[in-house]
């Protein structure tokens, strides 16, 4: 569950509120939003993340490929939630790609009128005399398997205000060419999402839709 670079550490659940008359709870801890949401939804009821973090500090990507000859082009979705100044957790999830191994990394630029191509480098290269330190645009690998499906839980020592408004791309390849028909790269631009109570309405600031719209429409997806 680590990413590239950084200790990998233990997800785990601290404190758990339960308010039975809004059929509302909060949960503080590590955890991966996602497996909480299946752990919900394993006892038979339907269930949806209202937020995640403290306000301006969770976003989210929904990870698109631009190969004009698929139909339904989102196959990935990345939840990211900042837990201190410095210190993220992404939780990403695919579906519908080929199997193998896949690199996630933040680009310099938002730009993805061409897909992956026209996002630039990868965020955050600096050289130094030894030669050039390691991104911190890489957040790590994602495995695929033969069902087309993958799900991982990566922490990376940034900010989410850092990488709002640039671009995430998921990848059989981690760096460029990226060519532009690969069905199997991914990619999209990282927008604020609501934290915890902040929108009880909106997941996202930039869609517009309300939580439920998004999880019927990710459901029928298969993202969820």
């Amino acid at each position: 569950m680590g990413s590239l670079g950084v200790q990998p550490f233990q997800a785990s659940i601290h404190k758990i509120e339960a308010n039975l008359k809004d059929q509302l709870f909060y949960i503080e801890g590590t955890a991966a939003p996602s497996s909480i949401v299946s752990a919900i939804e394993s006892t038979g009821r339907d269930a949806i993340l209202r937020g995640s973090g403290k306000s301006n500090s969770a976003g989210v990507c929904i990870l698109e490929t631009h190969a004009k000859a698929v139909s339904d082009p989102v196959r990935g979705l990345a939840r990211m939630v900042q837990i201190s100044e410095e210190h993220t957790l992404v939780d990403l999830t695919l579906r519908g790609v080929s199997p193998g191994t896949y690199y996630a990394t933040v680009r310099e630029t938002g730009d993805i009128s061409r897909g992956a191509a026209s996002t630039g480098g990868i965020w955050g290269s600096i050289k130094t005399l030894a030669g050039f330190n390691q991104p911190r645009g890489v957040f790590g690998t994602i495995q695929v398997g033969k069902e087309g499906r993958g799900s991982t839980f990566l922490d990376q020592p940034v900010s989410v205000w850092e990488i709002v408004g640039r671009s995430m791309v998921v990848s059989k390849q981690q760096e460029s060419p990226f060519q532009p028909e690969d069905q199997d790269t991914l990619v999209g631009v990282i927008a604020r999402s609501a934290g915890v109570w902040d929108n009880d309405k909106t997941v996202c600031s930039c869609s517009g839709k309300t939580v439920w719209e998004e999880r019927k429409e990710q459901t029928g997806k298969g993202m969820l």
